[in-house]
């Protein structure tokens, strides 16, 4: 068990109120509690546009946790919500609202050497004004930030944000989320191997004849309209959660397990990531997205994309990384898998079935790894099979998983930057897209509850897409 900061803390979080804040943070920070993994001297000051009170704003948090969990009565409710607080009247740098009173009250509550992090639970569009606001009212001096995804909503727009963020605040500050890297199995995918070397040794192209990055959902938008109608599953899910996860399984072995060189390690292989080009995209839509109450008339918003990714480093040339992610799709799942290669020499190569080793790293909850093997067929006859062994992780001895926003709002509280991205490897991932943002192409009906477009299918081959083949 990780030991307790000692370190006064302020967490202010901004938007919240709104639906990031209730569906993701509030939770993590009363499971936080729930870990001990607070600071020994805290509290937590929501601020939104609205004239809340204190009192009000623990009512909205129970009833939060009540529709969102961990239920309240699972405990300590009592205590966190003693360390609860509002401040109203939104906050930027003409208008702090009430916030600057809140927090010289929490301070007195804390002691002056109290610390700042602050938490942007808001829309891209407004992380400017509110980091101005920031350095503008003195609150950005020896505090922590953590921005949300997407920092930046384009090319030229992730310019001018990483900018205007560093006239405030120097880099060791800044924590720009991504929750996919603070999966179980995201971080297990390290351990797996650099801990072993049956997978490390085989873990290049050599062995590998692909990856694939599976995130299909059965989700609908109805819920963030607004939000997925300008951004869609490119921006939503590729430029951010797939390329970091591509990244995972692709790096070069850092140096030591240490932030900085796993950052610089992860950072090196996404200035490999090659460009797009027009036969490495298929975007979709899903039918009657169009019809759904506050999306544009005639809106042609991706809600489903299928791409293959090169990574031009020696150890991946010629591999496919396949990345897919969509809405209203068959099934919910998270996949990280690697296709082996067919034995090419040896008495069994031309009897191996076409799929022979696959590993995958299941990512939705607390994870898990499978490994399919070739088997011969218990039997009279000598016939081969294929078998799959599973692990689930939280069935490891001793385990106690975290969810990734807990586990990475813990990193922030200790200033572990390990799972945190860096604006080299952001802004090539813009020049990724690029491509594809200068030239759209053609975007594709699907069914709902389908796979996605057919067009899709294409980019798998030969073997197909693991998921719903």
């Amino acid at each position: 068990m990780a030991e307790q900061s000692d370190t006064p803390t302020v967490f202010v979080l901004f938007g919240a109120t709104g639906d990031l804040a209730k569906r993701m943070v509030i939770p993590a920070f009363f499971q936080l509690a729930q870990h001990d993994l607070l600071p020994k001297k805290w509290l937590l000051v929501g601020n939104g546009r609205g004239d809340v009170s204190h009192e009000d704003f623990r009512s909205h948090v129970q009833e939060v946790l009540e529709e969102f969990g961990p239920k309240p009565a699972d405990g300590p409710w009592d205590e966190f919500s003693k360390n609860l607080r509002f401040a109203g009247g939104g906050f930027e740098k003409s208008d702090p609202g009430t916030l600057l009173d809140v927090l010289e009250e929490a301070k007195g509550e804390l002691g002056e050497d109290a610390q700042y992090i602050h938490y942007l639970a808001i829309p891209p569009t407004a992380f400017m004004k509110v980091t101005e606001g920031l350095g503008e009212h003195g609150l950005a001096k020896g505090s922590r930030v953590v921005f949300e995804k997407p920092f930046g909503t384009s090319p030229d727009n992730f310019r001018e944000l990483n900018a205007a963020v560093h006239e405030v605040l120097e880099e060791d500050q800044i924590f720009r989320i991504d929750h996919f890297l603070g999966k179980e199995a995201t971080q297990n995918l390290h351990a797996l191997r650099f801990g072993n070397r049956l997978f490390d040794s085989v873990w290049n192209k050599e062995n590998v004849r692909a990856v694939q990055i599976d995130v299909p959902e059965t989700l609908d938008i109805s819920d963030r309209v607004e939000f997925y109608d300008e951004t869609g599953a490119l921006l939503d899910m590729i430029v951010t959660h797939l390329f970091q996860l591509a990244a995972e399984v692709a790096m070069e072995p850092p140096v030591s397990m240490s932030a900085d060189d796993l950052q610089a390690a992860r950072e090196s292989v996404i200035a490999a990531f090659r460009p797009f080009g027009e036969d490495d995209v298929v975007l979709g839509q899903f039918d009657g997205y169009q019809d759904t109450e506050g999306v544009r008339d005639e809106s042609d918003t991706d809600t489903f994309v299928a791409a293959r990714l090169w990574v031009d480093t020696d150890r991946w040339r010629g591999v496919p990384f396949l990345l897919r992610t969509g809405k209203q799709l068959a099934v919910s799942k998270e996949h990280v898998s690697l296709v082996f290669r067919k034995p090419d020499n040896g008495p069994l190569r031309h009897s191996t079935p076409v799929l022979g080793n696959v590993l995958t790293l299941d990512l939705a909850g607390s994870g898990g790894v499978k490994l399919d093997m070739v088997v011969k067929q218990p039997g009279p006859e000598f016939e081969l099979a294929r078998v799959s062994v599973d692990l689930p992780l939280a069935s490891v001895e001793d385990a106690d998983p975290l969810p990734p926003y807990v586990k990475l709002i813990s990193d922030v509280v200790v200033g572990d930057r390990s799972l945190f991205t860096r604006p080299d490897g952001l802004e090539h991932t813009w020049e990724v897209i690029e491509p594809i943002l200068a030239r759209r192409p053609k975007v594709f009906g699907y069914e709902r509850g389908s796979w996605g477009p057919v067009e899709a299918t294409a980019l798998a081959e030969p073997e197909g897409w693991l998921l719903g083949s």
